[in-house]
């Protein structure tokens, strides 16, 4: 075989003229080479991602073994063209195979990896019921493959004939053990996971005369147990085990009703005995040696199966890669149509074979259109399959490695990312400098060269046009500095997961930090109303307002704003308008109170009220007005209806004041039930001083003796914030409804 060095090197623009080699393909049969070639081998597959590319190969596995060989990057390379081609082969007919079948058209999911079974067996270990029945299956399971081969066929006419027959070919010389399978599933049963009484003469013979035995005992136990409790020595009759004996039960102070019983345990209270009686001894004897006769003969015929299965150990594993050989074609097959890969030519004869005067394309030694790195496509194909519908035409089946395919709907034409790209390499060139710019795709081109002829040599598709070809290359070795095809794969997303992260963390401090600030005024303003008087009230609640707004000052976002251009300080709200609150993230609110000596102003968002300093107020132009009113969104309501009270403009001559729908809470009731005058009176006030502008105040007071009613109207009467009050409804004499202003 002709001896063929190619060697790649990228150069950035401006860089020094200095040549290194990036990638470095050679085919070559020396012994030093080989040597020097096999010790990179590992290297190159790792600087090339190969391991990465066959965890994808590993998505569409159907078996147990397939994945974990597809995980562990141990898929097989061809040692020689001849192998890549019959790899390419057998690709190429599942291909049709997928193509032809609306479902997967094998199925796997009786195969198991026994080769751990296998080799217990070959340590001389004796297998167990599951261990047996897992070899009965994979070896079912195999057999039925291979009928369904050869049933996909024979459906075909001659030429779909030909087209299947490297699938035949793999599993047509193994020896499915037959014999043995059904030697297996006559001895046991692997639904129960029992031996049967079939398996040998000496076993039946040993449960029939068990079986006897059983019934005679069991007979003698309940008429003894029943006299026992005939004689009141037990509440109920008790028949038992002890000691793999089988005994009875009776109350110590009766043990004599036993004569010559045999006292096999005793309850923990010393209130019951276990004995057996001695008419049961003789049976019990000769149940605990049939039950060890038994066992023994169980053992023997496991140890008799476990001795075939190391006799055909050989042939079984043989079988077990024939079924990998199988699943790894199938999965590179849906691999292919995954990424609507094309099967490449392999050229193995060098470029003096080649007849430039008939066809001039064939002056290439490499020619690929159109190519795109796989790890770099996946995650357009990943979004692109969102979009498929299920039951397109043709679809491509999906392992877990398990045994199961899903369908996925086949992607039809080229995707936009990675940017595709050609390789054409004239025949007898023997350096390629690639030079462009930083991060102008220069490795993941060189890389992308690697990978298709790793890929080929494997017997996969590519992800490119037309019939892309590629010379042999006994060994394909490469030094690149670094990991930029996986990076760039998993860039966008690892970028977007760490700012997500920090910035879930930088909120979550701030959060954490304000409530603490939070809990702190509150405590405050806890403790300052238990001693606070009726006219220390107003001001309490107006100083913790305050420290509220300054809080939320704190820790809100000091995001840039567009304002009117009002001179803060000479501005002053009116009650009722709608102004801005920087503090409060920029949000629309209400004034509700007229700016006070110390320049602060008190706001109404939803039911928030808060007092913030008039710098912190802009104006804003009529249109912007009632926009977060408009944009609100409508909540559905079940249960009993809630009612948010909000502060309401001071109303202009005659114009009627709008108080709301009058629906009891829990905000706005005061239940002055059950208190003395002097403490009603209190809580009254409070309530009163408590409530917003233009809001309505439940007030029970029920019945009683009418002290506490006369005081409460005695008070809404002469309240200067209340604009009148009336009954709550005709039948409730109870409640009163006051409106403030």
């Amino acid at each position: 075989m002709q001896l063929t060095n190619l060697l790649f090197t990228s150069v950035a623009l401006k860089a020094p003229p200095v040549l290194f080699p990036k990638v470095k393909v050679l085919n070559s049969n020396s012994p030093e080479s080989l040597t020097l070639s096999q010790t990179l081998q590992s290297e190159t597959l790792e600087t090339l991602e190969w391991p990465s590319l066959c965890k994808q190969l590993s998505s569409f596995t159907s078996t147990t073994m397939g994945f974990s060989a597809a995980q562990k990057a141990k898929i097989p390379l061809g040692q020689t063209p001849e192998e890549s081609h019959k790899l390419l082969d057998q690709t190429a007919a599942a291909a049709s195979a997928l193509m032809m079948m609306d479902s997967p058209p094998l199925d796997f999911s009786g195969i198991e990896d026994v080769s751990g079974i296998l080799n217990s067996a070959a340590s001389r270990e004796l297998l167990s019921i599951s261990e047996l029945c897992a070899i009965r299956r994979t070896l079912r399971a195999a057999k039925l493959l291979f009928e369904n081969l050869k049933q996909l066929v024979n459906t075909g006419d001659c030429s779909e004939t030909e087209r299947y027959l490297p699938l035949l070919e793999i599993l047509k010389h193994c020896n499915f053990q037959v014999e043995l399978e059904h030697k297996i599933g006559f001895c046991i049963d692997c639904n129960l996971l029992i031996i049967l009484d079939r398996a040998s003469e000496d076993l039946e013979i040993i449960r029939s005369e068990r079986k006897r035995n059983s019934e005679s005992l069991d007979s003698l136990l309940k008429g003894v147990s029943s006299q026992i409790f005939q004689a009141g020595a037990i509440d109920r009759p008790l028949i038992t085990k002890r000691r793999s004996r089988m005994c009875v039960g009776i109350r110590a102070s009766h043990r004599h009703l036993l004569p010559d019983g045999v006292i096999l345990n005793v309850s923990g209270s010393g209130a019951t005995y276990f004995m057996e009686p001695k008419e049961a001894i003789e049976l019990n004897n000769m149940e605990v040696k049939l039950s060890n006769s038994e066992k023994a003969e169980e053992i023997a015929i496991l140890s008799l199966l476990t001795s075939e299965i190391v006799e055909s150990e050989i042939e079984i594993r043989y079988l077990l890669d024939r079924i990998l050989e199988v699943d790894l074609a199938f999965a590179r097959a849906a691999y292919a149509q995954w990424m609507n890969g094309v099967c490449p030519i392999i050229t193995s004869q060098g470029c003096d074979a080649i007849n430039f005067s008939e066809e001039e394309d064939y002056a290439l030694s490499v020619d690929i259109a159109g190519i795109q790195h796989p790890l770099l496509l996946e995650s357009s194909l990943r979004s692109s399959s969102d979009v498929i519908t299920s039951n397109s035409g043709n679809s491509v089946h999906l392992g877990d490695g398990n045994g199961t395919m899903t369908s996925l709907s086949m992607l039809r034409g080229a995707s936009d990312y990675p940017v595709p790209i050609d390789i054409k390499i004239k025949c007898g060139t023997k350096v390629v400098v690639i030079s462009g710019p930083n991060t102008g795709g220069k490795t993941a081109s060189m890389k992308t060269l690697g990978v298709a002829s790793l890929m080929s040599k494997a017997g996969m598709f590519l992800p490119a046009k037309n019939r892309p070809r590629i010379p042999w290359f006994d060994l394909v070795l490469a030094d690149i500095g670094d990991h930029q095809i996986q990076n760039e794969a998993e860039d966008l997303g690892g970028r977007e997961t760490a700012l997500r992260a920090k910035e879930t963390q930088q909120v979550q401090q701030e959060l954490k930090t304000a409530k603490s600030q939070l809990d702190v005024v509150i405590q405050e303003f806890e403790n300052g109303l238990r001693i606070a008087s009726a006219d220390q009230f107003n001001s309490l609640i107006r100083k913790s307002e305050s420290e509220i707004a300054s809080v939320v000052e704190a820790h809100c976002p000091r995001d840039a704003y567009s304002v009117n251009d009002t001179d803060s300080k000479s501005y002053t709200p009116q009650i009722g308008e709608q102004v801005q609150v920087t503090g409060l993230g920029r949000k629309l609110a209400t004034v509700v109170e007229a700016p006070e000596d110390e320049e602060t102003v008190l706001v109404q968002h939803g039911q928030i009220k808060v007092r913030v300093k008039k710098s912190n107020i802009r104006s804003i132009a009529s249109s912007e007005r009632n926009t977060e009113t408009r944009h609100a969104p409508r909540l559905k309501r079940q249960g009993q209806h809630s009612k948010e009270l909000q502060a309401l403009p001071e109303p202009k001559n005659g114009e009627e004041v709008s108080y709301g729908p009058l629906v009891q809470t829990s905000k706005n009731t005061v239940d002055l039930r059950g208190k003395r005058v002097e403490e009603a009176s209190y809580h009254l006030e409070m309530a009163i001083s408590a409530s917003g502008p233009y809001s309505v105040l439940f007030v029970i007071h029920g019945m009683g003796t009418g002290a506490v009613k006369e005081r409460a109207l005695e008070i809404l009467n002469n309240h200067p914030r209340i604009v009148k009050y009336e009954q709550e409804s005709p039948m409730n004499y109870g409640c009163t409804v006051a409106y403030i202003k």
